[in-house]
């Protein structure tokens, strides 16, 4: 589906991002509810029939119709647009602008001019007009010649002449879109017709060179997204790390604390175990430095205490060993 109904709320103008001055059509295209639904089964073609705005005084034949679509008043407007093989909305359904448009869009916009009443060839199809002088005093805004002589005898069709002017349907073609919502659209240009008339929108393509308007560009609106799914993961993993310790935190951490008492209580025992394991030469040797560090006749340094102790020892060893 490539188009929406809308009735034209106003002209203003806007400023785009490089400083330039803009004229904008803002169109309210809220309420766009499909009505009927037309296959290829049944009528050679598939296409949405689309009711717009409210309607006071509806006629039975109006109301018979939108049945379906169990609206609560009838649509004031009833458009078809065709839609090509995809996915068919349901009858019902309110289309919102935002699920179709996007910034720098290029669309069609049609509707129906303001009618002028009867105009003249210089106003309705831009005609010069005659001269002033050369003996003319009344051809200043005629149309002149209107045909030949006797071939062909006749004025042709589609002769460009005075009439009714304006109160036509017309499309104005490679219009942009400069403004999105669920409710308004924004459209770059002007737009046949008057305030509160019906207009249809239909994308036609894209603006590749698309200059959005003042301090409302793609790229903020794109970071805007990106910063809000970024905020939401980091939501969700903050929660999701915060309830798993909420709901294994009882069983580990009494764990914990009986692994550490244990490893305490072995390292305990295997320090008392190595001060217990000693051999009785090694207890004879501390309780002799003791005696001699205690003894203050020697007046000698511990280390000295300790080399006379060994070279004392090693005679007694010897003695021992020639005696044998």
């Amino acid at each position: 589906m490539q188009a929406i109904l809308g009735t034209k709320i106003d002209q203003t103008q806007k400023f785009l991002d490089d400083g330039t001055r803009i004229p904008v059509t803002r169109l309210w295209v809220a309420g766009n509810t499909v009505v009927a639904i037309k296959s290829k089964d049944k009528h050679d073609y598939s296409s949405l029939q689309l009711g717009l705005g409210i309607k006071k005084n509806a006629s039975k034949a109006l109301v018979g119709h939108i049945k379906g679509a169990n609206l609560e008043s009838a649509p004031k407007f009833l458009r078809e647009v065709k839609v090509e093989n995809g996915e068919v909305p349901e009858i019902g359904a309110v289309i919102s602008a935002t699920e179709i448009f996007k910034l720098g869009d290029i669309v069609d916009v049609t509707g129906v001019s303001k009618g002028k009443g009867y105009a003249g060839v210089v106003k309705r199809h831009h005609f010069k007009g005659g001269p002033r002088t050369h003996g003319q005093s009344d051809r200043e805004r005629a149309p002149g010649s209107i045909g030949q002589t006797t071939t062909p005898g006749r004025v042709y069709k589609g002769k460009r002449m005075a009439g009714r002017m304006g109160h036509e349907r017309v499309t104005i073609k490679n219009l942009e879109v400069v403004g999105v919502s669920e409710d308004t659209l924004l459209i770059k240009g002007l737009v046949p017709g008057g305030k509160n008339t019906l207009i249809m929108v239909t994308k036609v393509g894209e603006n590749k060179k698309f200059v959005p308007l003042y301090g409302t560009s793609k790229k903020t609106e794109e970071e805007k997204t990106e910063n809000k799914e970024l905020e939401n993961t980091q939501t969700e993993k903050v929660e999701a790390s915060a309830s798993q310790p909420e709901e294994n935190g009882d069983s580990r951490s009494p764990q914990i604390s009986g692994d550490a008492r244990q490893a305490e209580d072995k390292t305990g025992e295997n320090s008392g175990s190595l001060s217990e394991i000693q051999t009785p030469e090694v207890k004879e040797k501390q309780e002799g430095l003791g005696s001699n560090l205690d003894s203050p006749e020697t007046g000698q340094t511990p280390i000295a205490t300790k080399t006379n102790d060994s070279s004392e020892e090693k005679e007694s060893k010897e003695d021992k060993e020639s005696a044998s």
